[in-house]
């Protein structure tokens, strides 16, 4: 009698994944060109933010600041009060904990195991480092006695982090979109709804009047920063953890 041979359970989700990685993952050179470019992006931003921060360490307020906070609040619209608030309600909390989790979790139950890992790395340190950040600074919030501010909040200010988080993290899930899936009407939907929060995200905090523009601008470098070395662990983590052992699997079954 012939033995039943069972079929190998693979796991198609993490293999399309792989295969979106090696089939992006550039030549020899293109990759010492990348690299050089990651790292003179990732120098060039942390820079300016470096500069940015001593700046509003000494400088008790800036001129420009108020100026953009008066400008953008004479905006008198309900349409665009209601998207500004919209926006920045997604990431106070428990809302921002409830959509992280159902994107780490909806990652992980599609068979995702290491894209969900790193957006949970993400979803975990940025919050972190933005506490860190602000309890250094310690720049106080707008006042009322200067711009209209909607909530008073008691905590610092610089740098935001609703900008922060909705850079590094929407930003992470924005590019899990592009690799992941083909385009199809899926991925345009994906791309308008985290990309639209993460480019009115700043715009919002300045209008509510709880941030000053250079809290956004801070955010968004070191946001940036976050979301390339993000998007660089999770590479250098598939090409070796993921790639190498789909690669012994086949030897094994070969065998």
């Amino acid at each position: 009698m012939k033995k039943s041979i069972k079929p190998v359970k693979t796991e198609k989700p993490q293999n399309d994944a792989v295969e979106a990685v090696k089939d992006k993952t550039p030549s020899p050179v293109e990759s010492r060109r990348k690299a050089r470019l990651f790292q003179l992006s990732v120098g060039i931003m942390l820079a300016a933010f470096a500069v940015l921060t001593f700046l509003v360490i000494t400088v008790p307020s800036f001129t420009i600041d108020l100026n953009i906070s008066i400008a953008l609040q004479l905006i008198n619209n309900p349409v665009f009060f209601g998207l500004m608030t919209f926006i920045s309600w997604v990431g106070f909390s428990p809302q921002s904990t409830i959509v992280t989790a159902v994107i780490i979790v909806t990652l992980f139950a599609l068979g995702y195991r290491w894209e969900s890992t790193v957006a949970l790395v993400i979803a975990v340190i940025i919050p972190l480092l933005n506490f860190l950040i602000k309890t250094l600074v310690h720049r106080p919030r707008p006042g009322v006695d200067l711009i209209h501010v909607v909530n008073v909040l008691s905590d610092y200010s610089f740098p935001s982090g609703h900008v922060m988080f909705y850079t590094g993290f929407f930003g992470f899930v924005c590019f899990l979109t592009y690799i992941l899936l083909k385009p199809f009407w899926l991925r345009t939907l994906l791309f308008i709804i985290f990309g639209s929060h993460i480019v009115l995200v700043g715009i919002s905090r300045i209008y509510l009047g709880q941030h000053w523009a250079s809290d956004v601008l801070g955010a968004y470098l070191v946001g940036g920063v976050c979301l390339i070395a993000g998007i660089h662990f999770y590479r250098w983590g598939k090409t070796r953890f993921f790639v190498h052992r789909k690669r012994l699997n086949k030897r094994f079954h070969k065998k």
